[in-house]
């Protein structure tokens, strides 16, 4: 109910409601029932669009459902504070794993086997978190392990300069220089503003 029903017991007197109010005799029959059918035909549309959209949602999605013993890739996301991975995705590992699934903690969530290194992590997950794995006894993963936080985030560090370069504007110049990151090779390297790397981590320039 809206607010003002649960605070005084009734209807709030609105267009909205005036068939239900008695609001008939002071307005008008005809008044009333204008804005009934204008107010029937909002409620229809919106249903329409409501509908629509969940047609499109429904087309893309599937029921994940896992079997004790099954492995599953977990997802993991990079520190708020980083903004350069939210913008180049690319960069950043989106699932790590396998892990095994040990239990089925209520329709949608699930325990999962990890490794030592994220025993302070707790180990029941959403499904929305989890990926499948087909497993396949020829497929050997190799993967670097992420340390990560308890809320598995996970924050990337610049480990080398490898180049540098000026871009000349029409009034200014702006220097960049090209970054390795840490998890990541060369191929995957970054150009960053040197002002701001020289801000955020002075000892790769000294």
């Amino acid at each position: 109910m809206a607010p003002y029903e649960a605070l005084y017991g009734r209807k709030c007197r609105s267009p909205l409601y005036w068939d239900e109010v008695g609001e008939r005799k002071m307005l008008g029959p005809d008044l009333i029932n204008d804005m009934i059918e204008i107010v029937r035909q909002i409620r229809l549309r919106i249903k329409e669009a409501q509908d629509r959209q969940k047609s499109y949602f429904d087309a893309r999605r599937t029921e994940l459902k896992f079997n004790i013993g099954d492995k599953v890739f977990l997802k993991i996301s990079p520190s708020k504070g980083i903004t350069r991975f939210g913008i180049k995705g690319k960069l950043k590992p989106r699932f790590i794993g396998p892990y095994e699934v040990l239990d089925e903690v209520g329709p949608v969530a699930y325990r999962l086997a990890l490794p030592p290194s994220l025993g302070n992590v707790h180990n029941v997950f959403h499904v929305s978190q989890l990926r499948k794995y087909v497993y396949d006894p020829k497929h050997i993963i190799h993967y670097e392990e992420v340390s990560l936080t308890p809320d598995l985030n996970y924050e990337e560090k610049p480990i080398a300069i490898l180049d540098q370069k000026i871009q000349q504007l029409r009034n200014k110049s702006i220097s960049t220089v090209k970054v390795l990151w840490n998890h990541h090779g060369q191929e995957e390297a970054t150009w960053e503003l040197e002002e701001k790397m020289r801000e955020q981590y002075p000892e790769m320039f000294m």
